[in-house]
């Protein structure tokens, strides 16, 4: 009794499970189509209703065929976010004014800036 609940109980679990994965994959594939720059808007529609018609074997079918440049898209859009995140961080915290101060003094101790310069540029980094 109590291991025909427990075995009914494991394979609900594992029922689960699998549905969870479906739909993460239905999701990912619905949203890749729709990002997709590459394909016609008559081609995305023809992708969704296969979805809609034929789900399991259409998710199969567009992983296999897109399933390295759906890779590509993602580590694109990956690469823009961190990149965009970068260039904000730099916008706050101040431009790289450390960097900037540094090559002032490289230039104010070889003689190509006077000291008046150095401070107009040190004043500039630092937000001043």
């Amino acid at each position: 009794m109590i291991l025909a609940t427990l075995g009914e109980f494991l394979w609900s679990l594992l029922v689960i499970f699998f549905i969870v994965i479906y739909f993460m994959m239905l999701f990912q594939v619905i949203v890749d189509v729709f990002r997709r720059r590459d394909a016609s808007g008559a081609k995305k529609a023809l992708w969704l209703i296969f979805l809609l018609v034929a789900p399991l074997l259409s998710l199969l079918v567009y992983m296999i065929v897109n399933g390295d440049d759906m890779a590509k898209r993602n580590i694109k859009e990956v690469q823009a976010s961190q990149q965009a995140f970068d260039e904000h961080v730099r916008a706050v915290a101040g431009g790289g004014s450390a960097a900037e101060i540094a090559k002032a003094k490289e230039l104010l101790d070889s003689g190509a800036i006077s000291q008046a310069e150095f401070d107009q540029l040190k004043a500039k980094a630092l937000g001043g």
